[in-house]
């Protein structure tokens, strides 16, 4: 299938999901078309998968927001030592 889009953005998702597929592949030894016709899982199984994946994927929310915090405290910090600097 050729995409029609000329979206940069689009292209570099489908690469990255290419890439994570690849790494699955490597890594469970089957694709997940081969799970579903092996019966290896089922519905259930592949939304618990899903359900983990969305818990993982707020907790790094949740670390990049303490991460983002952090550097804006920092640099408020910064800033204020430059201003009392040219103060004195």
């Amino acid at each position: 299938m050729r995409i029609k889009t000329e979206d940069k953005i689009v292209h570099m998702g489908r690469r990255k999901m290419d890439e994570r597929s690849l790494i699955g592949q490597k890594k469970y030894g089957a694709t997940m078309m081969d799970e579903i016709e092996g019966q290896k899982k089922d519905l259930n199984r592949f939304l618990v998968d899903v359900q983990e994946e969305i818990m993982d994927a707020l907790l790094y929310i949740q670390a990049a927001r303490v991460c983002l915090q952090d550097e804006i405290e920092e640099a408020m910090l910064r800033r204020i030592e430059v201003r009392d600097e040219e103060t004195l």
